[in-house]
């Protein structure tokens, strides 16, 4: 069985998080590359407590663009990417090395199990989030936009969304920690758009937030989390919105009234969307006035 070396990102504020998701790595992996991004001395104990090797990387606002350095740091012929904040339960970690004993595909797609303010989110567009985090080195590379789908040689393959073969991602904690992550990402994601021409629109502002948030609650079936789902559903879009504006202020804040019939229709386009998931999704509520 060829050699399998773990990527391990980390950033300021997760180095507390990273002996745990190493722990889980012991008699799976047989090398741990560390890719420093804090410029902190803490993590030289920690990574000779696991048997690491850590490269310095200067500090970026996503993680794709480092895995890809981390991936020419890494010996073994296979790698197995994890941020600070997850871990690889016992059985992922079984199945990952009967896999490697045979496989039968260039890279792997991983489920991930999001523990969302101490919840573990089954619907809303977040299960059974497939990640490519097993590959052949090679095989797998990261463009330079954020959370974009990396570019993939060979062939792949799902593992079964279950909830033993998934990676436990301890997601967001707490409401500050969305909303700094959300301030951090939709700084990128705006630049990214304006970079591949995005003229803001302020249609944008009403079709954008709702359309996200329909598609979490109600087509994610968000409202099978309960509360959460419907809280996450709000703050996607309230992320959404985030970035428009991000990008209206980035090209100059510029002045386009709409008129009270551009509104009306606007508006209009969503509350049809909304009717029609309500009826769809609450049939018991065709009694009340959504025709």
């Amino acid at each position: 069985m060829e050699k399998i070396s773990a990527i391990v990102s980390v950033v300021e504020g997760e180095i507390e998080l990273l002996p745990r998701a190493l722990s889980h790595l012991e008699g799976l992996v047989d090398e741990i590359v560390i890719i420093d991004m804090t410029g902190r001395s803490g993590l030289g104990s920690i990574a000779k407590e696991f048997g690491a090797r850590i490269f310095p990387h200067q500090r970026v606002e996503f993680v794709e663009s480092v895995r890809n350095f981390g991936t020419q740091k890494a010996k073994g012929g296979w790698i197995l990417v994890l941020d600070p904040d997850e871990e690889v339960p016992e059985k992922l970690s079984k199945k990952i090395k009967a896999i490697l004993k045979n496989p039968t595909a260039d890279y792997y797609r991983i489920p991930r199990k999001n523990i969302i303010f101490g919840k573990w989110l089954k619907h809303s567009r977040w299960w059974p989030d497939f990640n490519i985090r097993l590959f052949r080195k090679g095989f797998v590379s990261w463009s330079e936009e954020i959370h974009k789908v990396p570019i993939t040689q060979g062939v792949g393959a799902d593992l079964p969304p279950k909830e033993e073969f998934a990676i436990i991602h301890h997601n967001y904690d707490s409401i500050d920690d969305y909303l700094v992550r959300m301030n951090r990402y939709t700084k990128v994601q705006s630049e990214g758009l304006m970079k591949n021409g995005y003229v803001f629109k302020w249609q944008d502002l009403i079709q954008k937030p709702l359309g996200e948030f329909l598609s979490r609650y109600f087509a994610g079936e968000g409202y099978k989390d309960g509360l959460h789902g419907l809280a996450l559903s709000f703050l996607q879009a309230f992320s959404e919105l985030t970035l428009y504006i991000r990008v209206w202020e980035k090209q100059g804040f510029g002045e386009k009234v709409p008129s009270n019939k551009e509104l009306k229709t606007e508006f209009g386009k969503v509350l049809k969307d909304f009717k029609w998931w309500m009826r769809e999704k609450f049939s018991w509520l065709r009694f009340l006035k959504l025709q």
